[in-house]
């Protein structure tokens, strides 16, 4: 199996990365700088796909587009990382995989997309505060004692939730949520992750 992975700077492919080095699989990194000024992707992803946008993940010549879609795909190929089929915990992971993306990443890129258009922003202010509480209050309450987000070991919920977790405790309101802040800490503390985090930003 070829594996290939076109990783932004700076970005959300940073957690593929860190879960083929989970998976102990060999890869090749095909690394892309964003532009200095406008923070944008440089052309040449877009001769890859035509948003432009990382992760992409190329298996032997298939290309796969998408986080979630790729942790899942990782996860199934390989048979790690995801809890039994069929069990509560399966639906929960799903849902969680989702959310990472489909609810919890929306109020803060609002909060970093509205912060640049200076006072013109400040009446969204309110909404976009109460919306990254409420979806990170909520991360919080659901950390098992395990320090996971599903049962006592690794999963793909936890790789997908990585992302907006870090950012996350770097609000002005991370204080409120030390258990993510601890979810955040166990991650960084992995051998896999500061592989990735070597291979990608070395």
């Amino acid at each position: 199996m070829a594996i290939r992975i076109h990783h932004l700077n700076q970005s959300r492919s940073q957690r593929i990365v860190w879960l083929l080095e989970e998976l102990g699989l060999d890869y090749e990194l095909v690394r892309y700088q964003r532009d200095a000024v406008t923070h944008f992707a440089p052309p040449e992803l877009k001769a890859v796909h035509p948003l432009g946008k990382s992760p992409l993940l190329e298996v032997d010549g298939v290309l796969i587009e998408e986080s979630g879609a790729i942790v899942q795909y990782l996860c199934e190929q390989h048979a790690r990382f995801l809890p039994p089929a069929g069990s509560p915990d399966a639906l929960r992971h799903l849902q969680l995989m989702h959310f990472a993306e489909g609810s919890a990443m929306i109020p803060l890129l609002l909060r970093i997309y509205v912060s640049r258009l200076g006072d013109g922003g400040a009446p969204l202010h309110g909404r976009i505060d109460g919306e990254v509480v409420s979806h990170f209050d909520y991360l919080e309450s659901i950390v098992q004692p395990s320090g996971h987000f599903i049962g006592d070991s690794l999963t793909g919920a936890d790789i997908m939730l990585s992302f907006p977790a870090s950012i996350a405790v770097k609000q002005p309101e991370g204080a409120r949520w030390p258990k993510l802040q601890a979810f955040v800490r166990a991650i960084e503390a992995r051998p896999a992750w500061q592989k990735a985090m070597a291979a990608t930003e070395g």
